[in-house]
């Protein structure tokens, strides 16, 4: 037997036992289906970019889908003018008014946040939705413009069949104790710290 067949015979076998440890832990799992809550966070690139990933995923497969935007309201984005090709399959609102230090009105900043999360219950109630993004949802709790138990309590109690996504950095340890799956989006190296700017079809 040659060196080349003997590695083969070695990686067969090695992807064998593997197979066998991935197949149990498949059919370890017992729930076919569950409405997640999904939370993007963390200092690096990309959070909202990967939710509207899962929206692209959940449109391929004929779901209607939500967007709530609680900050990023007056920007002109490309996944918007793309999500709206898909028409009703789409229901997209952005409520906020900007970065806080854009706006520098707490009050103003508040009562943003607070329409833009009585629009994501109006959706979270609506049984066509299946997947819900709430947009730098996070970033509204951050700076306590809604009342974090009640966003909490609101988003544990949601349909069964209904996936919430919310992002922005510096999630509540709160919400990430209720959360089903929690990425955190870890900041190696960024351009904007090399002086580029944010771009068109990159940033927005």
């Amino acid at each position: 037997m040659t060196d080349e067949t003997d590695d083969e015979a070695r990686h067969r076998a090695k992807m064998a036992k593997r197979k066998a440890v991935q197949d149990a832990e498949v059919a370890s799992k017992t729930i076919a289906e569950k409405g997640l809550l999904i939370v993007h966070t963390g200092p690096g690139k990309g959070k909202s970019t990967a939710a509207f990933g899962l929206v692209m995923r959940a449109l391929g497969h004929g779901w209607t889908v939500g967007v709530v935007q609680f900050i990023k309201g007056a920007w002109d984005t490309g996944e918007r003018h793309a999500l709206d090709r898909f028409g009703d399959q789409v229901r997209w609102h952005s409520m906020g008014e900007g970065f806080t230090w854009e706006t520098q009105d707490r009050a103003r900043d508040v009562a943003a946040a607070t329409r833009a999360f009585d629009k994501a219950r109006e959706l979270m109630a609506d049984p066509a939705i299946r997947l819900l993004v709430l947009d730098e949802l996070n970033i509204a709790l951050r700076y306590d413009y809604l009342p974090l138990a009640e966003v909490i309590e609101t988003l544990q109690a949601r349909r069964p069949d209904l996936t919430v996504v919310v992002t922005g950095r510096n999630a509540k340890p709160e919400l990430i104790e209720a959360a089903d799956t929690v990425t955190e989006m870890t900041l190696v190296k960024h351009h904007f710290a090399a002086g580029v700017k944010a771009q068109q079809g990159i940033e927005f």
